[in-house]
């Protein structure tokens, strides 16, 4: 089984703003801007029937839409950095979604995430970058954000790269309920076709 896990799309215009944000950083390997996402839970490599059930549940969730901005940049691995994301304004709704997922996975006897829920879209993986490199690529770009976008769905992804990045295929797509006042928003999240597990 591949490994699963639960995420928000980017929408084309914001994915657009963050390919600009490639290059400049010896060691980095680049995030294909089709693979952006937000991870909401990490599910691990599961069996069909634990795959199926946490379809199941994940299909009963009944949240409204919201709008997300993204809003500067930072690495993880403060001695030694390996990634670069960009990062998440807080939203409730962002993180009461996370939450509820976080409790359907442990109801169905998955480990708790042992990781706090730190919402950012991965950028680069970097491989033997120098502190002051990273410091420096950092230091011209921290007034990074997008314009807000509407969050319509969550996703079930599956990838089959051991080394983290993508490609990632989409198994299932969640809509959340429409919020009155977001039909304006012209930027609306990407819709792939729904496959099934």
């Amino acid at each position: 089984m591949p490994r699963l896990f639960t995420a928000l799309e980017i929408p084309r215009n914001a994915a657009m703003s963050l390919s600009l944000l490639r290059g400049g950083l010896p060691g980095a390997r680049w995030i294909d801007v089709e693979n952006y996402h937000v991870t909401l839970r990490f599910i691990g490599d599961v069996d069909g029937r634990t795959a199926d059930e946490v379809v199941d549940r994940l299909d009963r969730i009944d949240r409204p839409e919201f709008s997300l901005t993204l809003n500067g940049i930072g690495s993880f691995g403060s001695k030694k950095p390996h990634s670069i994301w960009a990062g998440v304004s807080p939203a409730p709704e962002l993180y009461a979604l996370q939450g509820e997922i976080e409790r359907i996975c442990q109801r169905i006897g998955l480990p708790p995430d042992p990781r706090k829920f730190t919402p950012h879209v991965t950028l680069a993986r970097l491989k033997a970058s120098r502190v002051e490199d990273v410091v420096h690529y950092l230091g011209g770009r921290g007034d990074f954000q997008t314009m807000p976008f509407r969050v319509g769905r969550f996703v079930l992804l599956s990838s089959r790269d051991s080394v983290g990045g993508g490609p990632y295929l989409t198994e299932e797509v969640f809509p959340l309920r429409e919020a009155v006042g977001y039909s304006n928003f012209a930027t609306t999240a990407l819709q792939p076709e729904k496959s099934m597990l």
